[in-house]
């Protein structure tokens, strides 16, 4: 367990073995990689030394060695550009492994009477992965309206989304399962509108069963679902004319604000629909690249696309002393991790609740009141004397 936790917060902090040791090695503590290696192998056991000052230069809390994990996580897919290398694919899965685990935790301890049921869909076909798309939107009972916050649309279906800012953009997405939860991770510095198809990409990764035809494209059909999944075949017969020779780089300005789909998904999307042939579709791709939007397009999708759930979550489980303060103070959610919400107004411990507690938890409480009580104005009145009674 220590050894699994230790390679875990050494990835969060986007560490070496060798890194770690010489920063421990900065603070006092003579230790070398291969010492490392065999405490994260749990082939030996590190000392109380080690685990006190590595979580400080780690940034995690103390605790965070000694806890069990309550789910892991099984990636099942991972995209991004050949050139990321394997040492930042396992930060980012590390740091989504770690969000999605405190999430499921905080999910089964604010609503443990909560059902949870993904669906899981057959597909063996593009027209198969359509029609998933379809069957998905009956299910999640959003209709077939453009979706506005898909972030928001998966969260309120129980599906983890996380944030990754990769500033690189060899990063696009991430998906798998912590324990039955379905898992996403998107790239946040991406444009909104690549960020919802990603999304939506990556749910269809997690939807789709294609076990029992192993020969498919299963990007090809994660595309497919993802942009019927917001712009359902209806919509493309509504929005744009049938057969048509041409259309209008206007026109698909103002479709891309109005769904959050791209202008090239939608030249993409008309081709697949029938709307335009494959030599129209191949005239505008190269028209698309001449004109430099391959590069950035024009036209902003406005729109919001955050996760919050998690941060909600926590927040209320700190709040309603659910989980010690600093359980998910790594984490860095600002709306959970500031000292205010760390300690709510009117619930602190009261003077014969700290003696009651042993030395390090009633320090730990002392030390964070006096934290929060720096940013607070308090009232300013005299202090009473004998001589006044």
């Amino acid at each position: 367990m220590i050894g699994a936790r230790l390679k875990q917060a050494r990835l969060l902090a986007g560490m070496t073995q060798s890194e770690l040791a010489s920063a421990l090695g900065e603070n006092g503590l003579k230790i070398t990689a291969a010492a490392i290696s065999k405490y994260e192998r749990e082939k030996s056991y590190p000392s109380a030394q080690f685990m006190l000052l590595g979580a400080q230069v780690l940034e995690v809390p103390s605790s965070y060695f000694l806890r069990q994990p309550t789910r892991s996580v099984e990636w099942i897919g991972f995209r991004c550009r050949a050139r990321l290398g394997e040492s930042a694919r396992n930060i980012i899965k590390a740091y989504a492994a770690d969000r999605a685990e405190a999430q499921s935790e905080l999910r089964d301890l604010l609503h443990p009477e909560r059902d949870f049921d993904f669906p899981s869909i057959p597909v063996s076909s593009l027209e198969d992965a359509e029609r998933a798309a379809e069957k998905l939107r009956d299910l999640w009972d959003v209709g077939d309206r453009p979706l506005d916050n898909l972030v928001q649309m998966a969260e309120d279906r129980e599906v983890i989304v996380i944030d990754w800012a990769d500033k690189t953009e060899l990063f696009d997405g991430l998906s798998g399962w912590c324990g039955d939860r379905p898992v996403t991770a998107i790239n946040s510095q991406f444009p909104l509108d690549r960020r919802r198809l990603t999304l939506a990409h990556e749910i269809g990764h997690l939807v789709m069963d294609t076990s029992f035809s192993p020969d498919v494209d299963d990007e090809a059909l994660a595309f497919r679902f993802a942009a019927a999944l917001l712009v359902p075949g209806p919509h493309v017969s509504k929005e744009l004319p049938d057969k048509t020779r041409y259309l209008s780089w206007d026109e698909l300005k103002v479709l891309k604000r109005k769904y959050g789909l791209s202008i090239s998904a939608w030249v993409r999307r008309a081709f697949d629909q029938n709307v335009i042939s494959y030599s129209t579709y191949k005239a505008m791709n190269i028209e698309y690249r001449t004109r430099g939007w391959h590069r950035g397009e024009p036209e902003q999708y406005i729109g919001d696309e955050e996760p919050l759930l998690l941060k909600q979550m926590a927040g209320r489980a700190i709040a309603e002393g659910l989980v010690a303060p600093d359980k998910y103070s790594h984490l860095q959610l600002t709306n959970a991790g500031s000292d205010e919400d760390i300690l709510p107004r009117g619930e602190f411990p009261s003077a014969t609740d700290l003696l009651e507690m042993d030395e390090e938890e009633r320090q730990r409480w002392i030390g964070q009141m006096f934290k929060w009580a720096e940013n607070v104005d308090f009232e300013v009145f005299e202090a009473y004397g004998e001589e006044d009674f």
